[in-house]
């Protein structure tokens, strides 16, 4: 089976995690992926269209199209999956109002497909109101790329640490009054942010570590609690919690917001900590830091319940939808 798999931003996290991650594992299974970044020009775009009869689907990653692309694609595609990961039919910027330019793109991407493939159930009811044919498929991590501590600190810091883009950095930024106080408290407590942008906090340290492919785990591997804030919208509802299963994967307990599939994917008192408010957050994190083998238990356990989403067990439930979907008989 030949898929095209086309994406308007194939740097994204949302590519690497979702689509790039399982290109081997799709091919052990029988399934050659072209990938190719959606061209901006209509005439490039057309042409691309015109392609996909020479393959057996196509997989749309999480861009909403336009009348002419959606023509083009549906003319020349024999099969359409469209995957998408985060609340697409809504504005980032502003997320509590509903947004037409968000919005139209979503639902005709969805009308078209065959097959539609997408993190969480939040997801998913928006998807099903215009798709029948509607599948979670939870985001998967490369375990073996995490490893657990294996020798003692060089320090008595403990670590609490956030890794995200850009973009999301508010969402961290949003807790300051809590690391303030955790820092006036606790003279040993600092913060590390994996990422490409950063902030300064009064009363903590903070540790500004670049985003690097091939250092992450290595980064956060150090560090002894992960945090997971989110503000609680009609788009953040839709993220799929990477970042909590990276913590997990490298046995650091959590302390998130109980948003989106945090809620999910955080075993309250068992993995981690779900916080609403700033005293519970400041709390959690202080029973945490003055806690070690709280630390570790939580950890661990949160390493079990992590490696249920290795790529391997993902992977092939997404070979296996897809196969479904390209064999199907056309009607």
């Amino acid at each position: 089976m030949k898929l095209l798999i086309i994406s308007n931003n194939l740097n994204r996290a949302g590519f690497r995690q979702r689509i790039a991650v399982y290109l081997d594992i799709l091919k052990e299974n029988g399934i050659t992926c072209k990938v190719v970044k959606l061209p901006s020009g209509f005439y490039l775009r057309r042409k691309l269209f015109k392609r996909a009869k020479e393959f057996d689907g196509v997989l749309l990653h999480k861009k909403g199209l336009n009348p002419f692309d959606a023509f083009w694609l549906r003319k020349y595609s024999k099969k359409t999956i469209y995957h998408f990961d985060d609340a697409i039919m809504y504005s980032d910027k502003k997320p509590n109002r509903n947004s037409r330019s968000h919005f139209i793109p979503f639902r005709r991407s969805v009308k078209l497909a065959d097959m539609v493939i997408v993190g969480n159930s939040y997801l998913a009811e928006h998807a099903l109101r215009f798709n029948s044919n509607v599948t979670i498929l939870k985001t998967g991590i490369t375990i073996s790329d995490y490893q657990l501590k294996c020798s003692p600190k060089s320090d008595d810091k403990i670590r609490l640490v956030w890794i995200g883009s850009a973009s999301t950095l508010s969402y961290i930024e949003h807790i300051k009054p809590v690391l303030e106080e955790i820092g006036a408290r606790y003279d040993n407590v600092v913060l590390r942010i994996i990422g490409d942008e950063f902030f300064d906090i009064k009363n903590m340290e903070v540790e500004k570590h670049r985003w690097s492919k091939e250092r992450r785990a290595v980064d956060l591997s150090a560090c002894d609690v992960g945090l997971a804030p989110l503000p609680d919208n009609k788009f953040t509802r839709g993220k799929c919690s990477f970042k909590v299963l990276e913590y997990a994967s490298a046995g650091l307990p959590v302390v998130a917001s109980p948003v989106g599939t945090n809620s999910d994917h955080i075993r309250d008192n068992v993995t981690g900590f779900l916080a609403t408010n700033t005293q519970e957050w400041v709390n959690k994190i202080s029973q945490l830091i003055e806690n070690r083998q709280l630390r570790k238990k939580m950890g661990q356990q949160g390493r079990t319940y992590a490696e249920k989403f290795d790529v391997s067990i993902i992977g092939k439930q997404f070979a296996e939808l897809i196969t479904k979907c390209l064999k199907k008989p056309i009607l």
